[in-house]
């Protein structure tokens, strides 16, 4: 855990820019063995099938009204930096959302299709003004100025492997030291639940480590629908597992689709599932696996994230 005066230190203003010479990893020239995101790595490790559902099948997937409130409420928390200090107020953010709807709705005009009978369109947008107005109750935005926000990173490990993502926010102090920030419209995981989160921002870590030769100083997860702060102080042995744990998942990844086999893992995430009446596990039957060759033409071998092997 890291201790407040050490949170409070990124509360500065001129922020000091990362490196800009030293942004991302170059694949040109590179054969790639795939590509991995931390979300996709984590499908994998909860359910190889849901991981092939997703990724090799690339199975159509109902939009979720919590998933939707979330891609909303970070596009909020994104523009609202580019408002001047003084003005980042709750009111500021509420005003802002309209127009982020906008922006996402342009981006997925079928995002309208979710609301009807089953989901009132004033309630959800209810729920999106308490979450945005949960942000302030965590964070003085008036006191922060980000160095980067959204922001796109990779870094192609000696494997050939690409890891990818994006990251919600990057605050670097004045000395140097960085700070991850993810934000999480829903709650936080009970205790000895948070390794999937922690996961995700060691994975981001160990990019920026590896592209910018910085070890974040600081992993801040924000629960903006519990109102909680998770924070964690990575250092390069946890890096270095997070590489080898990586590493690990996309063996078992090509292992899964060299044999063709993806197993179901039912469990509780299951009621989340979206194929569930497809699934072995709940008594369905899959598709037929898609020919490498199909799979090769859509630039994927495992996966929308895998170019076609050596």
């Amino acid at each position: 855990m890291v201790a407040e005066q050490d949170v409070a230190a990124f509360e500065v203003d001129p922020v000091v820019p990362l490196d800009p010479t030293r942004v991302g990893t170059p694949v040109d020239g590179v054969e790639v063995l795939g590509a991995l995101s931390p979300s996709r790595a984590m499908d994998f490790t909860r359910c190889a099938l849901h991981y092939r559902f997703r990724s090799v099948d690339r199975l159509p997937e109902p939009y979720s009204p919590d998933a939707v409130r979330g891609t909303l409420v970070h596009k909020v928390l994104e523009d609202l930096y580019d408002v001047p200090a003084a003005d980042r107020t709750p009111e500021t953010a509420r005003s802002l959302l309209p127009t982020a709807w906008d922006a996402v709705v342009a981006e997925e005009p079928s995002m309208e299709e979710m609301f009807g009978p089953d989901l009132d369109r004033e309630e959800w947008w209810a729920s999106c003004h308490e979450v945005v107005a949960a942000y302030f109750d965590l964070e003085d935005p008036r006191r922060l100025e980000p160095a980067e926000r959204e922001v796109y990173v990779e870094a192609l490990l000696g494997s050939r492997l690409l890891l990818r993502g994006i990251v919600d926010r990057l605050d670097v102090a004045p000395d140097g030291s960085v700070r991850v920030v993810d934000y999480k419209t829903g709650r936080a995981p009970g205790e000895g639940f948070e390794a999937g989160a922690l996961f995700q921002m060691r994975f981001y870590a160990l990019v920026l480590w590896r592209t910018r030769g910085v070890v974040p100083r600081v992993l801040q997860l924000v629960y903006l629908g519990s109102g909680e702060v998770l924070r964690y102080e990575p250092d390069e042995d946890d890096l270095r597992a997070t590489e080898r744990k990586v590493e690990a998942i996309w063996a078992a990844i090509r292992e899964a689709h060299d044999s063709g086999e993806w197993l179901p893992n039912r469990g509780p995430a299951c009621r989340f599932c979206p194929h569930q009446a497809i699934c072995p596990a709940w008594g369905g039957t899959p598709p037929p696996l898609p020919s490498r060759d199909a799979v090769a033409e859509g630039g994927a071998v495992v996966g929308s994230e895998a170019t076609p092997p050596a």
